[in-house]
């Protein structure tokens, strides 16, 4: 089974390759939920490496050659991997806000042309040299943070910063500052945030890529790359939320979710999230969402406010979800 998944805006095809249709759009996402389908594509790229191992692969991609216009499906060289890098043939691939955020961008960090995509899980088709942490065939996820596993940082289990290989907003690969992407005029394509997903291949430094179970089903799997990670990881690693405690979430987006499923599974009595938008209640139920605040109809009284009467004093942990100063304020107000 396939999904596709389509975004709003209408995607142009390359002047080299006409189409009658224009109904295609700026993201398209292959889901495959088959397990079959799966395991097919493993023995197909297994195939398939040996074919192409250390040469330049010709695929497709989504290019965005200028901010806010809509991307194009070109075909471009993907070089092969050097030391220490993974060449990825991607299975799935979602949408981020950073995507979106950057897409919009004019002026730097943003530089184009782009490839963007950080959310993705892909099969790996060959690997560089002095590469032992996966091999061919192996199923990984992509991820802008990366972890070397040897610096101060990446040893601590208080930092997930790693200080060898730091992040960056950079147009290219970490270790050699260059790029693996070249359209077939030879001009010079750009990464976005040592990932770009939005390719058939792409490569990542061994760094940025995690081996995963291939039993896991890739429409779920791409999502651990970024947004999933982030807000359960939040309240399960970093806050450990404790059983019994109440939980504040402001902005109930795909992080905040994330947050209340993390706190839900920590075992949290009370879970209250926060939005302008009621629908979201209903959808946070699934997730765990106990008790629902609408920031836009709270009257005289503060967000804050409200939060510390419904909870007897303030929640125990408070998570801001959407990246506002006054919404830090408001969390930090009503934390107990």
């Amino acid at each position: 089974m396939f999904l596709i998944i389509r975004k709003r805006e209408p995607l142009r095809q390359s002047p080299s390759r006409k189409s009658k249709s224009t109904s295609q759009t700026i993201y398209q996402i292959s889901i495959y939920s088959s397990r079959a389908v799966l395991n097919r594509l493993l023995t197909m790229e297994e195939k398939s490496s040996s074919k192409t191992q250390g040469k330049a692969i010709r695929c497709k991609a989504a290019v965005c050659r200028k901010p806010g216009e809509a991307l194009v499906i070109e075909e471009i060289m993907v070089a092969p991997p050097m030391p220490g890098e993974v060449r990825v043939r991607i299975i799935c691939t979602s949408l981020c806000h950073s995507d979106i955020t950057f897409w919009k961008m004019k002026d730097p960090p943003a530089i184009f042309p782009t490839i963007f995509g950080h959310e993705a899980v892909g099969v790996v088709e060959s690997v560089g040299e002095d590469v032992d942490e996966v091999s061919e065939g192996d199923v990984v996820i992509p991820t802008f943070m990366s972890v070397c596993g040897e610096c101060a940082d990446c040893i601590s289990k208080k930092s997930n910063l790693c200080s060898k290989y730091p992040f960056k907003i950079c147009p290219w690969m970490p270790r050699y500052e260059t790029s693996r992407f070249t359209d077939l005029k030879g001009q010079v394509l750009y990464h976005f945030i040592f990932v770009s997903s939005f390719s058939e291949y792409t490569v990542v430094d061994v760094c940025n890529v995690t081996k995963i179970d291939p039993a896991v089903p890739p429409n779920r799997a791409c999502l651990l790359s970024c947004g999933i990670s982030t807000g359960f990881g939040a309240a399960w690693k970093t806050a450990e939320v404790e059983k019994g405690s109440t939980v504040a979430i402001f902005g109930l987006g795909s992080i905040g979710l994330a947050v209340a499923e993390g706190a839900r599974l920590c075992g949290a009595a009370r879970i209250i999230g926060v939005d302008i938008n009621p629908n979201k209640f209903e959808f946070g139920k699934k997730f765990g969402v106990t008790d629902f605040v609408n920031a836009a109809n709270c009257g005289s009284k503060s967000v804050s406010q409200v939060i510390n009467e419904m909870s007897g004093g303030g929640a125990d942990y408070c998570f801001e979800c959407v990246g506002l100063a006054s919404l830090v304020h408001e969390a930090y107000a009503c934390c107990r």
